[in-house]
């Protein structure tokens, strides 16, 4: 992914303008700045006079690739939003914030490609999610634990339940 902050755009490959997401004018222009370690997070305002809509983007440095090993032996490219929309459901109606969510994911991110490896299995990546749960909301914890552990009777889940 390039950037071009001169013409405000996001490009990937093609050279597609960042448009507003409520007018879809071209001409936006960056209010806010943050840098993360891995992110940076610009607030932007669309320059189209009838609109002023202020939205955010996320910059993110492209990643080499990543494959996580399934059960069966297929390899699936590890994919963010998979990790976050499994997150969300754990998480739902609990205390805890986007940003929560999202700094698991992060920390996450960050150990397995310190791995230097190619591919990691998914028994890590479901392991390290739930280890992260368990630190940070119980319910949620049993909630992922349930379905990636694949609970087949109420025993089973009873263990769970003592282990924490």
């Amino acid at each position: 992914m390039t950037y071009n902050t001169f013409a405000h755009k996001i490009c990937r490959g093609g050279g597609l303008p960042l448009t507003c997401p409520t007018c879809r004018k071209s001409e936006t222009r960056v209010v806010d700045s943050r840098d993360d370690e891995t992110v940076v997070r610009r607030r932007r305002e669309c320059l189209d006079p009838r609109c002023k809509h202020r939205f955010t983007t996320y910059e993110r440095m492209e990643v080499p690739r990543l494959f996580v090993v399934k059960k069966d032996g297929r390899r699936e490219q590890y994919s963010r939003d998979k990790i976050l929309t499994g997150l969300r459901k754990a998480c739902e109606k609990r205390p805890i914030s986007e940003g929560q969510m999202e700094s698991v994911a992060a920390d996450l991110e960050r150990e397995l490609f310190a791995r230097g490896e190619s591919e990691v299995p998914a028994a890590t990546v479901g392991e390290r999610l739930m280890e992260a749960l368990r630190k940070l909301d119980p319910v949620a914890y049993i909630r992922f634990a349930s379905v990636y552990r694949s609970f087949r009777d109420i025993e089973s889940f009873r263990e769970e339940l003592a282990q924490l």
